[in-house]
């Protein structure tokens, strides 16, 4: 993980139909002044996915790209992301080798997981709530 050089910008790809995808992405675009993270919504109809990956696949796990090219996912995606919105202390134990066992596997575990925990969670903004009978939460309208 930290034998790489970043190049930034950084291309994260998330799951805007995702409530607590959406909570995250708030934060991290609240902290973007350095401009070194770009954000690509895959839930979107018209978001091209990295090359090789389906839609579902990307879904599946974080994915990022840095400028040259080269790819993270995982944990991994979530370690560079925190760095590039200057956020890097807070998921220093990511980097932790004899921790990344553990990491990986409650990652994976949390991926799982992610559909019933954003069911849980209401979509962020004003008006909106999350409608997340299925896998996937759709924004819909408060009912007053």
């Amino acid at each position: 993980m930290l034998t790489i050089s970043p190049a930034w910008p950084l291309t994260l790809y998330y799951d805007g139909e995702c409530p607590l995808c959406l909570r995250e992405i708030r934060m991290f675009e609240r902290r973007n002044a350095d401009t070194r993270l770009k954000l690509i919504n895959i839930a979107a109809p018209t978001a091209d996915t990295l090359p090789g990956l389906s839609r579902d696949e990307m879904l599946a796990c974080l994915h990022a790209r840095f400028q040259d090219g080269h790819i993270v996912k995982g944990i991994d995606a979530t370690y560079w992301s925190y760095h590039a919105v200057g956020l890097g202390w807070l998921v220093k134990p990511l980097c932790w080798n004899w921790a990344r066992p553990f990491w990986e596997w409650a990652y994976r575990l949390f991926c799982r997981l992610r559909p019933a925990i954003a069911r849980m969670v209401p979509m962020p903004g004003n008006s909106v709530t999350a409608s997340c009978e299925s896998d996937r939460c759709e924004p819909r309208k408060k009912d007053h």
